[in-house]
């Protein structure tokens, strides 16, 4: 007993909001992350589009999907990376995305330049 109150603590920290080592590896390898603690329960990617512009521009248009039973307010974005995974320095402003209850809307990011050959859509809770 005396050893599971010591350890309350630092379990109760483990939580804590900041992004551990396994969920950045996951942010650079994924094609969609859902930022932030809810995020990941609260939306999901149902389908990812990607095309490429006759001037060799990357376009991708992601599904994102509402699972809460109430409203959402989102922020999305999308940052562009070469093809070993480094950013163009090619990265959209977070947009706002409104979802209604179990809603599910189609967003479209271009690339500025023709370096892009991967991407990453994020998405997190609007503050």
């Amino acid at each position: 007993m005396k050893h599971l109150l010591t350890l309350i603590p630092i379990l109760t920290l483990i939580g804590c909001g900041t992004p551990s080592v396994t969920q950045s590896v996951q942010a650079n390898n994924s094609k969609f992350v859902a930022l932030g603690s809810l995020g990941s329960q609260l939306v999901q990617c149902t389908a990812l589009q990607e095309t490429v512009l006759p001037d060799g521009r990357l376009q991708v248009r992601a599904n994102i999907l509402n699972r809460a039973n109430k409203r959402l307010d989102l922020q999305v974005n999308c940052i562009f990376k070469d093809d070993q995974g480094f950013a163009t320095g090619d990265e959209t402003p977070f947009r706002t995305l409104i979802l209604d209850e179990t809603a599910q809307e189609t967003v479209m990011f271009t690339s500025l330049n023709p370096k892009a050959k991967n991407y990453t859509v994020r998405v997190r809770l609007a503050r």
